[in-house]
């Protein structure tokens, strides 16, 4: 079942949420803006999780033992723990839980929480590669192939991360994440997805020479629309580096008078076109392609949880700060706002740690 159609609207959030109004043009954001920013933004990259001060490992693994061995769990432990400490801190406190107790910390987090709780712990205590691979791994094998999951993660990951991924695919599933994306995906949407997920994209490097070339084959894919021309449109998205792709987008306006997601709603649908858009997206500014998608998922969807759940643990330590500058410059509304008005219990309260809402959040 293919997905409705991404709308322009969708563009004008995004850029909406990280230009000024005097940057927009109608609908289309200026080439002068945009010619000033730098590939991800200007703004320092942040996450909402650091390593936690005066680290102890063996008292974090004794605190939890108590938490979830009692006659009754104690979940505010679990969250003032996980959700406070980095991903490597939680690895060695599961190390020093083992030593202890002789069992596995995610296998005890998994006989005593449940429902969306448990997904948050549990997906706290993967490494960021394992925990990509996971959510890749439900989203191919599960009853309903998940493709917006796969779109997610595909074009917003770099090189060594898929590289990572890969590993951590074939070493928890025995299976090779390019031959599932094969036989559990479809046409262009498959031979995009295939092509990112070899992980071999271009980086650092941009040739202004060859620019207006690569705009020119992107125009004329989206005129003429045949398997020859999909097929160009997305090796350029997918093995160009950023730095070219930002030059290419903007030979692409002055070449056609529209911009490239622009071209791409109105010449393509369904994930193929979903994809495509936000690989551009992600191109231009991640942390915007997220609050759009936690806008969307929060909204849209009746609270999608998997999503939500999702997005915050994979970029926590990464840019989720920004990604919270951005949903609430755009939206009006904090993202810690809106799990606290869709959330509820000790679902709601992981949630919430995990953002790191300040006091203007509330």
């Amino acid at each position: 079942m293919e997905s409705p159609k991404i709308k322009n609207e969708m563009y004008n959030v995004l850029t909406a949420a990280v230009l000024p109004d005097s940057a927009m043009q109608g609908d289309i954001v200026t080439r002068d803006y945009i010619q000033k920013m730098a590939p991800h933004g200007t703004t320092e990259i942040q996450g909402t999780i650091f390593p936690a001060p005066n680290f102890n490992p063996v008292l974090d693994a004794q605190l939890l033992g108590g938490a979830l061995q009692g006659i009754s769990c104690e979940k505010d432990v679990l969250i003032d723990i996980l959700t406070q400490r980095c991903n490597s801190q939680r690895l060695m406190i599961a190390e020093a839980y083992r030593d202890m107790y002789g069992r596995d910390l995610i296998t005890d987090l998994k006989e005593n929480l449940s429902h969306h709780f448990k997904e948050v712990m549990v997906g706290l205590m993967y490494p960021p590669a394992s925990y990509d691979a996971h959510e890749l791994w439900h989203a191919l094998k599960g009853v309903d192939t998940e493709e917006k999951c796969l779109i997610d993660i595909l074009a917003s990951r770099s090189n060594m991360e898929i590289f990572q991924m890969k590993e951590a695919y074939l070493m928890q599933y025995n299976n090779d994440l390019q031959q599932d994306i094969d036989s559990e995906t479809s046409g262009h949407f498959r031979d995009t997805l295939m092509n990112l997920a070899q992980g071999t994209r271009m980086e650092g490097y941009a040739d202004p020479s060859t620019a207006a070339q690569d705009a020119m084959i992107l125009w004329e894919a989206c005129q003429q629309k045949t398997g020859e021309h999909k097929n160009m449109l997305q090796m350029i998205l997918c093995n160009k580096s950023y730095q070219q792709l930002w030059m290419v987008f903007q030979e692409f306006q002055n070449i056609s008078g529209q911009d490239i997601v622009d071209a791409i709603n109105e010449c393509y649908d369904g994930y193929f076109q979903e994809l495509l858009v936000a690989i551009v997206l992600c191109i231009r500014d991640k942390p915007s392609y997220f609050a759009y998608r936690l806008y969307n998922a929060i909204h849209d969807f009746g609270f999608h949880n998997k999503t939500v759940i999702r997005i915050l643990i994979a970029r926590s330590e990464i840019d989720l700060m920004n990604i919270r500058q951005r949903y609430k410059e755009r939206y009006g509304k904090s993202l810690f706002h809106d799990i606290k008005r869709f959330a509820s219990g000790h679902y709601e309260s992981a949630l919430l740690a995990i953002c790191a809402g300040d006091a203007e959040d509330y």
